[in-house]
């Protein structure tokens, strides 16, 4: 385990189901998650990778959707994956101006990897998610390179930091400093146990509505600081779910939608200025590329097993969002900019996360 203080750390237990070993989305067998941080005064931004499972994406997709909350985002790949309600390639997060030199970077990625595509076969569908990075970050830099992006998927492991890295180097939660945060929830079912895993790039939110298990934690901090600054929620979060539950595409949509129910208790309101994304894939199921001889079979879950999924992609959501912002570390960025850390603030005006 990384020596990183999560919000269980802080006595804070969220929902009622079990994590998993890590508690994070890599808890889902077969995922894994690298970053690449780029961190030097102006420059505050970076690269996160999710590979969603260790063979060949393109030859074997995963039954995947997309739901928008609010869709102030520049997201790429949403419009087939929704319309397939499949995923071809690993999925890329990064801030907003960079979502070109990623998408063209994944394509080099998988053309390596598959060489009929554009040949013998269609193209392929690169999935970016991002968010805005400006107020720490020196955005029109674009200082993420191809080699970056590259970096981050070739060291995904199952292992990977929260916090102030990755995609999340620049980002902010509820007005302090944000990032990436994760976490899981194991579903007990009469026909098999199976796990629910979220990683959320937070940059949502202002101070005064932050709640942590109801209480307004937010509020207390915004009273006791000495310092000010004006509130605005401009910011969006990208919300990435993987379970290998065995869902229909349809079925596996009704489950990310309610990610908003964990969004919520940690206070968002959906603000205009702030995307909520959210991209969701199953490894219960390979879809094979090239068409089979036979008819696929394609298990999936009675409706009425769906409760316990809903309960945990809310628990997993709200879990993920805190640990983002307890994980992340104060920055100093673009213009002096700067953004303290929540675990920091806490600790100087000795605010209690618990009643």
């Amino acid at each position: 385990m990384l020596p990183q203080k999560r919000i269980r750390d802080y006595g804070v237990i969220i929902g009622q189901l079990e994590t998993g070993p890590l508690n994070k989305i890599t808890d889902v067998a077969g995922v894994t998650v690298g970053h690449v941080t780029l961190s030097d005064n102006k420059v505050q931004t970076g690269v996160t990778a999710i590979l969603p499972h260790p063979d060949t994406i393109f030859e074997n997709k995963l039954i995947a959707s997309s739901q928008v909350i609010n869709g102030f985002g520049k997201t790429m790949g949403t419009i087939q994956l929704k319309e397939l309600g499949t995923l071809e390639t690993p999925i890329l997060l990064t801030n907003t101006l960079s979502i070109g030199v990623a998408a063209d970077t994944l394509i080099d990625y998988m053309l390596e990897r598959n060489p009929e595509i554009g040949k013998t076969t269609g193209t392929v569908n690169p999935v970016i998610g991002e968010c805005n990075d400006m107020f720490l970050n020196d955005i029109r830099a674009k200082s993420v390179k191809p080699e970056h992006v590259r970096q981050a998927l070739e060291n995904a492991s199952s292992e990977f930091e929260e916090g102030t890295v990755g995609a999340g180097t620049g980002m902010l939660c509820y007005s302090l400093k944000g990032g990436i945060g994760s976490a899981s929830r194991i579903m007990n079912m009469s026909h098999g146990t199976y796990t629910m895993g979220v990683l959320v790039l937070s940059n949502f939110g202002i101070l005064s509505d932050l709640l942590i298990k109801g209480k307004a934690v937010g509020q207390e901090l915004k009273a006791a600081r000495e310092d000010s600054y004006k509130e605005e929620d401009k910011g969006s979060i990208m919300i990435i779910v993987a379970t290998d539950l065995p869902v229909s595409e349809r079925q596996l949509n009704r489950i990310i939608k309610r990610s908003v129910t964990g969004l919520s208790r940690t206070g968002s309101i959906i603000t205009h200025g702030s995307g909520e994304i959210i991209i969701g894939f199953s490894t219960a199921t390979k879809i094979p590329h090239y068409k089979p001889e036979k008819l696929m079979a394609v298990p999936q879950v009675h409706e009425e097993d769906l409760d316990i999924a809903f309960r945990a992609i809310g628990e997993a959501t709200e879990e993920a969002v805190l640990n983002s912002l307890v994980t992340a570390e104060a920055v100093v960025g673009r213009d002096g900019n700067h953004r303290p850390a929540f675990k920091d603030l806490i600790q100087k005006y000795g605010i209690s996360l618990t009643p």
